[in-house]
């Protein structure tokens, strides 16, 4: 059974990791409904994402780097998103104890995290300045360094990393698919950052058992998110983020009404 909701756990977690809903939200919920919760492994299977994001953008990557000698273009992206990942490390490496601790226990933190980024969302979406990157990689640094510290925000469990980046890079004048994008790219080095800190502090612990349970969920989110990821492109581009936005407005409702109803705890 914990192969299962460790499978199911890594499906949701694939689907929601790029969408701006807060994959971690939407896990640890889950995982009080299932009966499985491990902070651990919610931050340990994002690597299956990662992954999926570096597998279907890897021709991009590789140019990145082999242009890093070469090319000003390639190193102004890599600095833009060097800089832009700086913030939610510092405030991740200061604040992580505390995000675990308390605010990950707190489904009414989530409910209002998800209710207020829907309603950031809306507002976004509509008085948003008009876009003037419409390429990530031309993303100006102090435009990237805004979008960072957006990202800082994701660190409480429902706001959503994608969501607080795509929305900040919407903010500094990105336009959606560039803002999407820029949010991609920088995923990879900040949740492989929270991957590594989680392996370095649990890896004497790591059962055989909890092991396969980590591995199957990583497997499952690596799938999951090779399927969303080209089609959630294609949907911002045609209807933008309001969907989303009404979508974690409803979500936090309920939420509100299940903790206050005692069927999810803390």
């Amino acid at each position: 059974m914990t192969l299962l909701a460790a499978a199911l756990l890594g499906i949701v977690q694939g689907i929601t990791e790029f969408l701006p809903v807060s994959s971690t939200a939407h896990l640890l919920v889950l995982g009080q409904l299932v009966g499985y919760e491990d902070p651990v492994f919610t931050v340990m299977i994002q690597l299956g994402s990662i992954l999926a994001i570096m597998w279907l953008y890897r021709s991009k990557i590789l140019a990145i780097f082999a242009g890093l000698w070469s090319t000003p273009e390639a190193r102004h992206f890599a600095m833009a998103i060097i800089l832009a990942t700086i913030p939610a490390l510092l405030a991740g490496a200061w604040l992580s104890d505390y995000v675990k601790a308390v605010l990950y226990q707190s489904p009414r933190v989530f409910a209002m995290a998800f209710i207020a980024g829907g309603i950031v969302m809306l507002i976004v979406e509509k008085f948003r300045p008009e876009p003037t990157v419409l390429d990530a990689e031309a993303t100006p640094l102090p435009r990237a360094l805004g979008i960072g510290l957006c990202q800082v925000l994701a660190l409480v469990p429902g706001v959503s990393r994608s969501g607080a980046t795509i929305v900040g890079g919407l903010v500094m004048r990105l336009d959606r698919p560039a803002a999407a994008e820029f949010s991609f790219f920088l995923a990879m080095p900040i949740m492989m950052a929270a991957f590594g800190h989680e392996f370095l502090e649990v890896r004497h612990e790591l059962s055989s058992a909890r092991a396969a349970e980590i591995g199957v969920g990583l497997v499952m989110a690596f799938l999951s998110s090779l399927v969303i990821i080209k089609p959630f492109l294609g949907f911002v581009q045609r209807s933008g983020f309001a969907p989303f936005a009404w979508y974690r407005i409803a979500i936090g409702v309920l939420l509100l009404v299940a903790a206050a109803r005692g069927w999810v705890h803390g």
